[in-house]
């Protein structure tokens, strides 16, 4: 490849970035903000009726018609090897791909913005609040849902988490009556040789535990054993969470309204748990109105419609937990679809940005080759017939 063909070459790459950052800061200033994203926002798709297909097809066929007329006319007549040849179809792919790729800038543009306006850390702190005060948002009717809410679902305080077993009775007529008792979920860790003593457990580990080995054996959940130690989870005291005055309903809910990526779902569980449980039990109200008040802002940011008072929801959870009945008007009414809707979208957005959607991929993908496949076939025959004359 001889230097003027390379400098020409390298201009051209320089001028298409040029557009590309062009492209990139129309996305970043027309993007409209967080609060228009709605579950049918996604990065930029070729649409051919906008102002960026509109001027995507104009640059791009205006500039591909000048080079190709410049690369034609004035860098044909230089013999070129076969391997010089090669190079040149390979600079010559780039600058298709980078001459039909201009809309990509402008979705990394529109991605730009978002996350200026919106970082990680601030969506994750979002999250993190939602995700302690989900099990008061509910409609109340789900209140009432055995699968929402249920004491299998309480991670704390301790003797929580447990676990539920169900016992049935066979009765007259063959009825059976079931009976459901809940032991805490406890972790004992020994010599894998003790465990199979039954004189050494007894006098050890199991007199203090309260039981013998066999019925250690009938209460394992699961054993797990690492080189000579054997870590058992097995059924611990019995509980009585319907009778436990420090346990309502609220509590009875360990689902996250919106999962933090990277974090362990159980952890992050957990965590909201105790800071809820916190906010009922161990806090002043204060602390559950303000939590509450920046749910108000948050609602503002996202522009979710919501008729929720903080005063008000606060009395309404504090009657609710000290009476231990089934909310029956909790007043926590919001667009609660729009807000899922936004949050998967955002997090669509932030985790999977499909900045090259799959229906235009493969048109895409033909159009560049096919371009350039025109366009190299066509200087390699010019420059054949200009070395033959």
């Amino acid at each position: 490849m001889d230097k003027k063909l390379k400098r020409f070459l390298i201009k051209t790459i320089g001028l298409l970035l040029l557009v590309h950052l062009g492209y990139f800061a129309y996305g970043f200033f027309t993007f409209k903000g967080l609060a228009h994203i709605n579950i049918f926002t996604e990065f930029y798709r070729f649409k051919f009726y906008d102002d960026v297909s509109i001027s995507h097809f104009f640059i791009t066929g205006l500039f591909l018609l000048i080079f190709l007329i410049f690369l034609l006319k004035n860098h044909t007549k230089h013999p070129y090897s076969s391997t010089s040849l090669i190079q040149i179809g390979g600079v010559l792919l780039l600058i298709s791909f980078l001459s039909f790729s201009f809309f990509v800038s402008y979705s990394f543009g529109m991605n730009a913005q978002l996350k200026s306006e919106l970082s990680e850390s601030e969506f994750n702190k979002d999250k993190s609040l939602l995700n302690v005060l989900h099990p008061f948002l509910y409609p109340s009717s789900a209140y009432s849902s055995q699968e929402l809410f249920n004491p299998v679902h309480i991670l704390y305080p301790k003797p929580y988490p447990i676990i539920e077993v169900v016992d049935s009775t066979l009765l007259v007529g063959q009825y059976y009556q079931l009976s459901y008792k809940y032991y805490s979920i406890d972790t004992l860790k020994m010599l894998t040789a003790d465990l199979n003593q039954a004189s050494t457990l007894t006098t050890s580990v199991l007199g203090q535990l309260g039981f013998d080995q066999k019925e250690l054996l009938s209460r394992i959940i699961t054993k797990n054993t690492v080189n000579d130690s054997t870590e058992i989870i097995y059924k611990g005291s019995e509980v009585n969470p319907r009778y436990d005055t420090a346990i309502c309903v609220f509590v009875e809910n360990k689902s996250l309204f919106s999962p933090i990526k990277g974090v362990a779902i159980d952890k992050q569980q957990y965590k909201s748990a105790v800071e809820r449980y916190k906010l009922l039990y161990e806090y002043k109200p204060d602390s559950l109105l303000s939590q509450f008040q920046k749910l108000d802002r948050l609602f503002g940011k996202y522009q979710i419609e919501n008729h929720i008072v903080s005063a008000d929801l606060v009395d309404d959870i504090l009657y609710y937990k000290k009476t231990d009945e089934l909310p029956t008007a909790i007043r926590n009414n919001f667009d609660r679809s729009a807000l899922a809707d936004k949050f998967n979208t955002v997090d669509r957005l932030f985790y999977q940005p499909n900045f090259m959607h799959p229906d235009i991929l493969p048109i895409f993908l033909s159009v560049v080759f096919g371009i350039w496949l025109i366009g190299f076939a066509l200087f390699i025959v010019v420059a054949y017939a200009a070395k033959k004359s």
